[in-house]
């Protein structure tokens, strides 16, 4: 049974993941930006890995609903933004799909290495496949203690960032996959993709449509990746 301490340093965890992978992802958006011409992130000192200017931008959706949600369900919910130029997107689609792709692929590299941590702590066998498994919990230590947290810390850095990896390419507003798509379309299709993508009531059936197919995309890869997490078992 959860103890309330133990909830709490659960919740710590959760917190120090979601901000850190939040973090990462609109930093890579903001330096891809930079990179190819548009320094608006830059000077709003978003080309960072220091939380606070995403936090200073965004404080409800990077710490007040992911702690709430926590506080209500056990889960972390939120949301982080970069700013950019419309305008040097508008003349530039290709860069500006390549700044959208790489806030996810950002989240992808997190996925990999939390990944491939977990692999090599159960192949030394520092890790063991729990019998109850759950997204804050898909290894544990076999030594106890403070391993149990390490364990815990992998196990949600690789849930959550395959989740904000995948959510983000739903090619749907205002998700990241949305401009991504401009990547693959001639310039003025991009353009006019672009006018289409910013209206705000289409963003929020956006949101809803992928709450409601989320579900179907996650599932299959999740367990592909416990497979491969797994091997064998």
């Amino acid at each position: 049974m959860d103890t309330p301490a133990a909830t709490f340093a659960l919740g710590a965890i959760w917190f120090a993941a979601f901000l850190f992978s939040t973090t990462l992802h609109e930093a890579a958006h903001a330096l891809v930006a930079w990179r190819l011409g548009d320094p608006t992130a830059y000077h709003g000192g978003q080309v960072s890995l220091n939380p606070i200017p995403h936090i200073r931008r965004e404080p409800f959706g990077m710490v007040i609903v992911p702690l709430l949600s926590y506080a209500t369900s056990h889960w972390m919910l939120g949301w982080a933004s970069a700013p950019y130029d419309p305008t040097w997107a508008a003349r530039h689609p290709r860069r500006a799909g390549a700044m959208a792709l790489a806030g996810p692929l950002a989240n992808l590299v997190l996925v990999l290495l939390s990944g491939t941590a977990i692999r090599v702590g159960a192949m030394m066998g520092s890790f063991t496949i729990p019998e109850q498994r759950s997204f804050a919990r898909l290894v544990e230590a076999q030594a106890g203690g403070a391993a149990d947290g390490i364990a815990a810390l992998l196990s949600v850095f690789f849930s959550l960032n395959l989740i904000l990896f995948l959510f983000n390419l739903l090619p749907l507003p205002p998700m990241d996959g949305s401009g991504v798509v401009q990547i693959f379309l001639p310039e003025e299709v991009s353009r006019r993709w672009q006018l289409t993508m910013r209206q705000p009531m289409l963003g929020l059936l956006g949101i809803v449509v992928a709450w409601r197919v989320f579900g179907y995309v996650f599932t299959p890869i999740f367990l592909a990746a416990l497979r491969l997490l797994y091997p064998g078992a």
